[in-house]
């Protein structure tokens, strides 16, 4: 695949969680297509995945199943 950033071929699609929100409006998208390259480092969204994502994010009910997660803050500082 070519890159959108740079014009080389080579790019390659990965499947990330991405999350939107938080405390009670926080919402977690899985496997979200992000296009990365190897050659200028670059990782971006195609405008299709962007409507796609918001088209989640408007109709979440319709979308979204319940789940607990473990939450964890980053406290600079601490080990």
């Amino acid at each position: 695949m070519i890159c959108d950033n740079c014009g080389i071929d080579g790019a390659r699609i990965r499947q990330v969680s991405k999350s939107y929100g938080k405390g009670e409006n926080l919402l977690v998208i899985e496997n979200v297509p992000v296009v990365s390259c190897p050659h200028c480092g670059e990782s971006y969204l195609t405008a299709e995945t962007l409507y796609e994502i918001e088209r989640i994010k408007l109709h979440r009910k319709s979308f979204a199943a319940q789940r607990q997660v473990a939450v964890a803050a980053f406290i600079e500082g601490h080990s």
